[in-house]
């Protein structure tokens, strides 16, 4: 029997609230398939899609991803750069709606001082590696999801490696020189970018493609090492509102829609209850 026809065996006949007959698969059954037929849980998955048949763990997700939709997340490579306020919520996102491979990239260990705002700080792991803690929540999270944690810092020697066969890099950082260099190596390779930073109440994404106007026209001035969040703090409910964006801005590149934040900033005031789009052109 074939992986195929055993997962058609295991799936169950469901309908939607709008009557909508369909097949889905628990994740039980898609742990039983894998480790019958010898393959990864992400292989299981996308050959039930292929088939037709949603994975469980993605049932709501159908009415943004569909089906080819889904598979094409599962098929999908995107490194996140910093795994602190704005990575660790971007990290677990992504493993949620699936994305096949996560590069996580951040060379510093948690601190008390990141307990306010950084999803993946507890209690118990001060001082542990920031990327390594992001790398077993997401198996934690979705088996069917590759975790590939880099402990050090990205430098100019390591990120073309890092970023070799990325579909798409989110730029999390809490410097300006690392995020140049970021656009910079995501230019050479061709890999769209999506920018997030924060500060106090406010908050910006951009998704920057290599022929795009960038973060030079943010921040012109390339020897400035950090921007007013240092002054202005960071409380928690900030970076999840931009790290929302910067998810979806994501998903939205890899299933292939168009309208994006490209040349255009989305910029957040919660204190004065604010957004607007900022045209860059």
């Amino acid at each position: 029997m074939t992986l195929h026809a055993a997962i058609m065996g295991k799936a169950v006949k469901s309908k939607s609230t709008a009557g909508e007959v369909y097949y889905k698969l628990g994740l039980k059954e898609t742990h039983q398939l894998a480790k019958a037929f010898k393959v990864s849980v992400k292989e299981v998955e996308i050959a039930a899609l292929e088939e037709k048949t949603i994975p469980e763990r993605y049932q709501r997700s159908m009415g943004i991803t569909g089906i080819e939709g889904q598979k094409l997340l599962l098929q999908s490579r995107a490194v996140v750069v910093g795994a602190g306020g704005l990575g660790g919520l971007v990290i677990e996102l992504l493993a949620r709606m699936g994305i096949g491979t996560l590069i996580i990239v951040d060379g510093d260990t948690f601190s008390e001082s990141n307990l306010n705002r950084q999803i993946l700080c507890t209690e118990n792991n001060l001082g542990e590696s920031k990327a390594k803690v992001a790398a077993q929540r997401v198996r934690e999270l979705n088996s069917a999801v590759e975790a590939i944690a880099y402990a050090e810092r990205a430098t100019e020697e390591n990120l073309a490696t890092i970023l070799a066969g990325a579909d798409v890099a989110l730029d999390c950082l809490d410097n300006l020189p690392s995020r140049h260099l970021l656009q910079k190596e995501c230019r050479r390779l061709g890999i769209p970018m999506i920018h997030g930073a924060i500060a106090q109440y406010m908050g910006q994404v951009l998704t920057i493609f290599p022929e795009d106007k960038g973060i030079e026209t943010l921040y012109p001035d390339r020897n400035m090492e950090r921007g007013v969040e240092v002054l202005l703090g960071n409380p928690a409910a900030t970076p999840a509102m931009i790290a929302a964006w910067q998810v979806q801005e994501a998903v939205k590149i890899l299933i292939g829609e168009k309208d994006l934040l490209r040349n255009r900033m989305l910029y957040f005031d919660m204190k004065n209850c604010r957004v607007n789009t900022i045209s860059l052109a």
